[in-house]
């Protein structure tokens, strides 16, 4: 870096401190939420979430060989089973936008096609099982029914569309093999299958949440911690048995290597997050009044506002519900409700700031857009329509 960059931004440093508006109240409660909501996500989603997926990361760019990957995911592969194959893979996890890119990381990098690997991406936090029936209960069921058919549509669509527009850039990248720094072990498949069983169980259970009026998952919910804990003894003795210790060596490095990427882009997203939005309930520096009174009705424009607001806000996993609820209630359009529930979960600040360190900005960018442009017109559809 040269000196005139450096004087840059030392001087802009400088002046955000002089003019810094520590007097004025709304700036210092946003603040005291962005570090509310850091807070809260530091205890209740990293080491139960961000972990796991942190280490599942590491164990697909180590354990999986990249001829595997590329047959189910990769560019060459059978387009009916690569996006199958990253809905469904994504829809299993029922993670929420933050968790799902460790996970995602791991398959880009490891050789996914640019379109399957964004299906998953999509549809980890967006295709959420509890949550769909949740949304079908609290909101309606035709809201629910929607949510579920337009997440599934999106996840390919968007995953289809992207694929094409950067297919040339993405062959190059599948082809400079400097990307795939790991030879894995030669496991057998059942192996390498059992063990990503255990650890997605694991990353799953530790998360499953309660569900209104379910008692499947309310009961799953009450011996979480039992099933939790026997899957890690499962985990301990079959890491111990199966894998080398130079093997587990290159895990642990693997895993570190996306934590460094992402863990401090993460915190810094929710941070901003919380600073512009606050958290449900509480008033960032964006008043909750102003966002309600931009999303009422079902035009044009309250589609498009909460679509852009949903990639925004940070959602934690089934939260959306009670929000959209809230907003409903104070006279939000079933429109824009959806459009909210299309874009929300799926994309975050936090999120968008880490894809764009995986994928570059224009990728993401282009991701985005075809994010909002969707919530838009499907949210706009279904306010003519109900």
């Amino acid at each position: 870096m040269n000196d005139k960059k450096l004087l840059l931004i030392f001087l802009v440093i400088f002046l955000s401190f002089w003019f810094l508006p520590i007097d004025n109240l709304s700036f210092r409660n946003a603040l005291i939420e962005a570090l509310a909501l850091t807070k809260w996500y530091a205890r209740e989603h990293v080491i139960f979430c961000l972990v796991p997926a942190f280490f599942i990361a590491g164990a697909i760019s180590v354990f999986i060989s990249q001829d595997s990957l590329m047959r189910y995911l990769g560019i060459k592969a059978n387009k009916i089973v690569a996006y199958s194959v990253a809905s469904i893979s994504g829809s299993v996890l029922a993670v929420c936008s933050c968790t799902v890119l460790p996970i995602f990381a791991g398959i880009y990098k490891r050789g996914a096609g640019l379109g399957p690997a964004i299906t998953f991406l999509y549809s980890g936090p967006a295709i959420n099982i509890l949550a769909i029936i949740l949304t079908a209960r609290v909101l309606g069921i035709e809201i629910g029914v929607a949510r579920a058919i337009g997440s599934i549509l999106f996840s390919v669509l968007i995953g289809i569309i992207m694929a094409i527009l950067f297919k040339s850039n993405d062959r190059e990248r599948i082809s400079d093999t400097s990307e795939l720094p790991y030879e894995p072990p030669k496991k057998k498949s059942l192996v390498n299958a059992i063990y990503f069983t255990l650890l997605v169980g694991l990353l799953i259970f530790l998360n499953w949440g309660e569900a209104e009026n379910n008692n499947f998952f309310n009961f799953v919910h009450s011996i979480k911690w039992y099933l939790s804990g026997l899957v890690f003894i499962f985990l301990c003795i079959t890491t111990f048995k199966w894998f080398t210790k130079d093997e587990l060596i290159l895990w642990a490095d693997s895993s570190w290597q996306y934590i460094k990427m992402m863990f401090p882009l993460l915190f810094v997203g929710v941070f901003a997050a919380g600073f512009l939005f606050g958290r449900p309930g509480n008033e960032g520096i964006i008043p909750s009044e102003f966002v309600r009174s931009l999303v009422g009705g079902n035009s044009l424009t309250s589609n498009l506002f909460a679509s852009v607001i949903g990639t925004i806000m940070y959602f934690a996993t089934l939260t959306e519900v009670p929000i959209v609820q809230g907003l409903l209630g104070s006279g939000m359009g079933k429109g824009p409700a959806l459009a909210l529930l299309l874009s929300g979960p799926a994309l975050s600040l936090p999120n968008i700031i880490v894809i764009s360190n995986i994928l570059g900005t224009k990728k993401t960018m282009v991701y985005v857009l075809l994010v909002i442009i969707f919530s838009t017109i499907i949210g706009l559809i279904f306010g003519k329509l109900f």
